[in-house]
């Protein structure tokens, strides 16, 4: 039998290589964003020393002692020239927290902080806290809103499914120490708030999430601007749609605003959720959508369709089929990180640019709502792409497939 000492220097060394393993960008993407080879974080980035009693005595076994299940739906920020991510990890009895990783470059070799983070209660104890999406606002504090999840107090005796949400929000100024404020008050559930990074004629901007109940919509749902004048005591009266729900798109059952937009010379650059139901469950997918610069709550364009959807091993998970990002940096290059998690399961990054997604968002068709109108668009490429072939253009071997009918 192997001896203690001995399993656990594998251990320490099969974690080393993990963690320091490199990422590589796969090839042939869309021209839009790339995906890379590695998920960036997993259950198995997590410490061994979080996990593990290296007592000998207390462990002669070298067991896990507290499983992690799942590292996911992480808020990004910039600090220190360091990648940072504060990820919900979900421990195997179900409660999530959140810990802070950091990157060099972004794309490989995060490490967890020491520490989990110590988040204060308010005086009605969250039974679950997740998904934080992380804005450092021009009022100089970095603001982390999440989900603040208890039991239904109304429920039916027996009924343990039953629960509420509401929007967490805590502050600090160095990621170590965090300060906690009330809650968020709106008139219905908010399992999905994000704070926008500057005043709005001297008010903090809220985009938030109104639904009916814990998991459905209902009558809510939509994307909503929300206004408040005091972050530590914030109060959201009302609620305007500015991201609607369409029947028969990615986002009929509903959709939530992602990481805080980022800033560009063309307008707010937004990425949220869109989810919609078929016959194995919920399709989560991603998509782009533009403000207006000097009104953030006025739409200027919204491509039809994903941006990204789950594909191969991003579909396999505790709940399949789905992808979430809350958390992405601009770099001042204008290169853009995306993290998104898989499945409810693990930790990814794209890479694209400011340039590109502009591009795609300004460029690209919006939503006919129907048939019809998804053939007149791909018409309207055909059509433009045979005067550039009857110009000589460009020489494909498959060119000559397109021909006057």
């Amino acid at each position: 039998m192997m001896n203690f000492r001995t399993k656990l220097k594998q251990l320490n060394a099969v974690h080393d290589e993990l963690i320091n393993r490199e990422n590589k960008k796969l090839p042939f993407g869309n021209g839009i964003f790339d995906r890379y080879i590695n998920p960036i974080i997993t259950a198995e980035h997590t410490p061994l020393f979080w996990r593990y009693d290296f007592n000998s005595e207390t462990n002669p076994f070298l067991m896990e002692r507290i499983g992690v299940n799942a590292t996911f739906n992480a808020g990004a920020i910039k600090w220190n020239e360091k990648y940072i991510l504060v990820v919900r990890v979900e421990g195997n009895d179900r409660k999530s927290f959140f810990a802070i990783a950091e990157s060099p470059n972004g794309i490989d070799n995060f490490r967890f902080w020491e520490d989990p983070i110590s988040l204060p209660e308010n005086e009605e104890p969250d039974t679950n806290i997740y998904d934080m999406r992380l804005t450092a606002h021009e009022d100089g504090w970095i603001y982390g809103v999440f989900c603040s999840e208890r039991k239904d107090p109304n429920a039916p005796e027996g009924d343990l499914s039953s629960a509420v949400a509401l929007a967490g929000i805590a502050r600090t100024k160095d990621l170590l120490t965090w300060e906690r404020l009330p809650d968020l008050k709106t008139i219905s559930q908010q399992r999905n708030v994000v704070l926008h990074p500057e005043f709005i004629d001297g008010k903090y901007a809220l985009y938030t999430r109104p639904q009916d109940g814990f998991i459905d919509a209902g009558k809510g749902g939509g994307i909503g601007w929300g206004m408040v004048d005091d972050m530590t005591n914030a109060e959201v009266t009302n609620e305007l749609i500015i991201n609607e729900r369409y029947y028969h798109t990615i986002k009929e059952l509903k959709n939530g605003e992602g990481p805080h937009p980022i800033k560009t010379k063309k307008g707010w650059l937004h990425l949220a959720h869109g989810v919609r139901a078929n016959c194995a469950g919920l399709r989560y997918v991603l998509y782009l959508y533009l403000t207006d610069l000097l009104d953030p709550a006025k739409l200027i364009a919204e491509p039809a369709g994903f941006f990204m959807a789950p594909q191969a091993e991003e579909r396999i998970g505790d709940v399949s089929n789905v992808l979430f990002c809350n958390g992405w940096i601009a770099d001042e290059d204008g290169t853009v990180f995306i993290y998104y998690a898989s499945s409810d399961t693990r930790m990814h990054v794209a890479t694209s640019t400011i340039e590109k997604m502009l591009d795609y968002c300004l460029n690209t068709p919006a939503d006919g709502l129907r048939s019809v109108k998804s053939v007149e668009s791909i018409k309207e490429l055909i059509a433009k792409n045979k005067v550039f072939l009857a110009q000589d253009i460009y020489s494909l071997s498959d060119t000559s497939k397109i021909t006057e009918n």
